[in-house]
């Protein structure tokens, strides 16, 4: 190998690791990792790099910049010899491909095409640049740079401002094994949450006494009041969490993700649209929920847009409405009496019967959507049809001044 390196030179075998590295995305490539060090410049090693000591924080739809610099001792004023790749780590032994340049050759991969691209703040800056931030972007990136003998590699963690929120579909609890729950998640506008993010909200409160799978594959639940039924009122709590009879997150640990059957907890970010109420002129059936957010120019809400406009938009009301998943929730922000107790929150009204249960519903608007029944409009039934004539067919809808 000493032989061919030296017959080769070094620009030609850079030249040829370049063409196989831009014809080859190892998404998911299990090669080994160094231990990371973090070292001050000026210690000994050719190629020294620093990265953010914590984590970065970002919401989706946002702008983030992954902080890295190198420090390259042995050629100070010549950087195109050297090679800058960001991973992203998707499990302790997987690496998805995220960026990689080498000199005025750049590559993005997979989802990140067209949103990522290196800062480029002078020489030694490796810091990327990350636009229009998804909830798939939350985790752990890996910034490395090599030389032709040395390299090093540097750890930043991104997170999201957002909220986790518990779910289970309509079959009821304890019915989703790992991958539904994912799916699951998906479908309500989020992510499985981290270990970390569900410590973060027990922090901030959050109480469910229901078991739920977290993207790692454990299961966990937060127990802020702790009860006889949720792991006790004394000794110590498994998991994260830890204390006694102040609560904490229990832990039963990694579960077998296709055979054993869990809720989930789920995590969403910002809005980029808005979700509000809408009152018809009459309470409808489910079936009447998508025909009355459409003709307002939006979509019947999902779990997870509800969860994002009360945390992050303070939407605050009293009324339950219909979501997209069949069920029945409504958000108290300021808590009263009337409204479901003394804590904020989601209420929920599990899953009604669709056809025999009448609310509201709970729409999200896109932004940009147009709202095609300004205030002082409403839908319901006109002539002789309305709900004593029995013409409850939201086909027959119209327009009607309210």
């Amino acid at each position: 190998m000493v032989c061919a390196r030296a017959a080769l030179g070094p620009g030609a075998l850079w030249a040829a690791a370049w063409g196989v590295l831009l014809l080859a995305a190892s998404a998911g490539a299990q090669r080994g990792r160094k231990k990371v060090v973090h070292v001050l410049e000026g210690e000994s090693g050719s190629v020294v790099v620093q990265t953010a000591p914590g984590q970065v924080v970002s919401h989706r739809g946002g702008t983030i910049v992954l902080p890295c610099r190198y420090h390259y001792e042995a050629a100070a004023n010549d950087h195109d010899g050297v090679r800058l790749k960001w991973t992203k780590v998707v499990d302790p032994l997987a690496f998805a491909d995220v960026f990689v340049a080498l000199g005025p050759q750049h590559r993005a991969f997979g989802s990140y095409r067209g949103r990522a691209e290196l800062q480029g703040d002078g020489p030694g800056d490796a810091s990327l640049v990350l636009r229009n931030v998804t909830l798939q972007d939350y985790g752990r990136y890996e910034c490395e740079v090599t030389n032709e003998l040395e390299d090093d590699t540097g750890m930043v963690k991104l997170d999201l401002e957002g909220v986790v929120f518990p779910y289970h579909p309509r079959g009821g609890r304890y019915k989703l094994t790992f991958m539904e729950a994912q799916r699951a998640c998906a479908e309500q506008d989020g992510i499985l949450a981290s270990a970390e993010q569900l410590h973060a909200a027990w922090r901030d409160g959050l109480d469910w006494c229901n078991a739920g799978w977290l993207r790692d594959g454990s299961v966990q639940y937060p127990v802020s009041q702790p009860r006889e039924p949720c792991g006790g009122r004394g000794g110590a709590s498994a998991g994260t969490g830890g204390g006694t009879a102040s609560g904490g997150v229990r832990n039963y640990g990694y579960r077998h993700n296709a055979e054993e059957r869990y809720d989930a907890f789920c995590f969403t970010s910002n809005l980029p649209g808005r979700v509000f109420f809408l009152k018809p002129l009459r309470p409808v059936p489910f079936s009447g929920a998508a025909r009355a957010c459409a003709a307002r120019g939006a979509a019947v809400a999902k779990v997870g847009q509800l969860f994002a406009a009360w945390k992050l938009q303070l939407l605050d009301r009293c009324t339950a409405g219909w979501l997209a998943d069949g069920s029945a929730r409504y958000p108290i922000v300021n808590p009263r009496a009337r409204c479901g107790g003394r804590r904020p929150g989601v209420r929920s009204l599990g899953f009604p019967d669709a056809t025999r249960r009448l609310f509201g519903v709970y729409c999200y608007r896109a932004p940009g959507a147009p709202d095609p029944a300004p205030g002082g409009w409403g839908w319901g039934w006109a002539g002789g049809g309305g709900w004593a004539g029995g013409a409850r067919d939201p086909a027959a809808w119209t327009p009607l001044r309210v």
